[in-house]
């Protein structure tokens, strides 16, 4: 009787956990179902009845996302391709840099290198907005104002993340096989990229799909530092579409938003099973 009781109990607890969990999901999920939605209405019906079907006159098809892309007089597929060249250069520095400051943190733990690994933890917790100002005034003086440099702000505000999942992950490899290597004669960096960085796939994988989520969405950075004459992301470009004395055409800027989340959004369905991998792998171990 007692075991039954328990089973019975066991099933409420998990349906009271299911329909919770499923709250929580419509509650993530409605702000891009109303995206969707508005994109294909016409602009005046996104105002007055923003979470309508977009059935009737409100139909728009797909003249929004025609608009916004030919909206203004700077073209919308450049601000695809600095965007993609920006979240590529970022990442891979980030992955690239980040993996061997963190295997020499790792193997090397002097104290000079827990300092340096503290410091990239607490820069995690510390506001962007803090800093924002002095970076795009940095940033002007040494020319990282464009979309081939500004990969190098990147790889700084990215490597306290990237080097925390890396020295992890780096703690849990046996020291015994880089030791093999060293006597086969294999210096540093050979040790490294023959034997250490394949094994770092799992870990390499889950942190490029976070830099990349968050590279690729980001507004504020290159709005600060990139001359917006010459060269805006996607986010900006969105930002304005703008029309005379300040006006939005929302049904146009929800079709932008759309196609910018698209292809992160697939990314991610794609990817999340590294992820977890990934996080799994990197536990802090020791």
């Amino acid at each position: 009787m007692n075991k039954q009781a328990t089973l019975a109990a066991e099933r409420r607890r998990k349906t009271i956990m299911s329909v919770v969990l499923a709250v929580i999901c419509i509650i993530y999920v409605l702000p891009v179902l109303s995206v969707v939605i508005n994109s294909f209405k016409v602009n005046t019906y996104v105002k007055t009845d923003t979470f309508a079907m977009p059935t009737g006159e409100m139909w728009a098809g797909f003249a929004n996302f025609i608009k916004g892309m030919t909206f203004g007089n700077y073209p919308f597929w450049s601000s695809v391709k600095y965007s993609v060249l920006i979240t590529v250069a970022s990442t891979a520095l980030i992955l690239l840099f980040t993996s061997m400051a963190a295997w020499y943190i790792a193997r090397v733990n002097s104290f000079f290198c827990k300092v340096i690994y503290y410091l990239c933890v607490f820069s995690m917790v510390v506001p962007f907005q803090m800093v924002m100002f002095t970076l795009s005034k940095t940033a002007d003086k040494l020319q990282l104002n464009t979309p081939w440099t500004i990969p190098i702000i990147y790889l700084g505000f990215g490597a306290g993340l990237a080097i925390f999942m890396f020295v992890g992950f780096v703690k849990s490899i046996p020291l015994e096989i880089e030791e093999a290597a060293a006597i086969d004669g294999c210096g540093p960096l050979r040790t490294f990229f023959s034997v250490v960085f394949p094994m770092l796939k799992p870990t390499m994988i889950s942190v490029g799909i976070l830099e990349i989520m968050w590279v690729w969405n980001d507004y504020l950075l290159p709005y600060l530092v990139l001359d917006r004459t010459k060269y805006m992301t996607i986010p900006i470009h969105i930002q304005y579409l703008k029309g005379s004395y300040g006006t939005v055409d929302l049904g146009a800027t929800m079709a932008l938003i759309l196609l910018s989340i698209i292809p992160v959004i697939v990314f991610y369905l794609l990817c999340q099973k590294h992820i977890i991998k990934g996080v799994a792998a990197g536990a802090v171990k020791g």
